[in-house]
């Protein structure tokens, strides 16, 4: 699927980090964007900086009428091809806590509740927009999902973190073969360790020794890698159904 003006994308998690790389990444194609965000202020800057171009959406991606509005909105620009699904949140929790508790059930079901609930709330919305496009060269639209390295190799403290990503994971061949007689395909990002404004938080010594980590290359992983491989995925037709792990070579350590 060719990405060109005519088309509209949403982009979740899209005035920050990974997903405002994608964002800027499709209005360089020539693609309507929709970022979608909670973050006001980023949303407005973005608003001017490309104006006429780009719509900020303040929504919750697990709530299904800030999405559905989203996704309305992307309609009203065009014809919805594309989604790029960058949103998530992450936070510390173990089963058993240092002060001899249990791990917060709380905090357990809000990460869920955004990264593994959110991407199902997301791609299901935006499937039903793509669904009702004419096909152009076989195709209705493209979604990519985001999960982690941590889907896979889980620290200790990430169990909410990892078991939501290893759901988004777990969801993509699914989806794939479901939305296979529409003419969607879907496959999700696995990162590792990615210069986003999280890790941006941390002091320079230890980026320095998280970048150190990653067998080749050698530093962290910059936004705009992971969206030259999201727009990759959207353009390839083959790109169905797979996980794609971005990450140097790293295999994460226990903690």
């Amino acid at each position: 699927m060719k990405l060109q003006q005519g088309m509209t994308a949403i982009v979740t998690g899209g005035v920050s980090g990974l997903g405002e790389a994608c964002a800027e990444q499709l209005l360089e194609r020539g693609l309507q964007v929709v970022a979608v965000d909670l973050n006001d202020e980023r949303g407005a800057a973005m608003e001017r900086k490309y104006a006429g171009q780009l719509r900020y959406v303040k929504a919750d991606v697990a709530d299904e009428q800030q999405m559905q509005q989203a996704v309305n909105v992307a309609r009203e620009l065009g014809n919805l091809r594309a989604l790029v699904h960058c949103a998530g949140i992450g936070g510390p929790l173990r089963l058993i806590e240092k002060d001899g508790s249990a791990g917060s059930l709380d905090k357990y079901t809000h990460i869920i509740r955004v990264n593994l609930i959110g991407s199902f709330n997301a791609l299901r919305l935006a499937a039903v927009a793509m669904a009702d496009n004419e096909p152009i060269d076989g195709e209705r639209g493209a979604c990519v999902l985001t999960a982690s390295v941590a889907g896979y190799e889980g620290q200790i403290g990430q169990i909410p973190y990892a078991s939501s990503k290893a759901g988004v994971i777990g969801m993509t061949i699914v989806a794939a073969r479901d939305l296979a007689t529409k003419f969607i395909r879907v496959c999700t990002i696995a990162p590792g360790l990615f210069e986003t404004p999280l890790l941006m938080r941390l002091p320079e010594n230890v980026r320095q020794s998280l970048g150190a980590s990653v067998p080749n290359p050698s530093r962290l992983g910059q936004p705009h890698e992971f969206a030259m491989t999201a727009l990759h995925i959207l353009e390839n037709p083959m790109l169905n159904g797979e996980t794609i792990r971005l990450d140097g070579a790293i295999r994460m350590q226990p903690r």
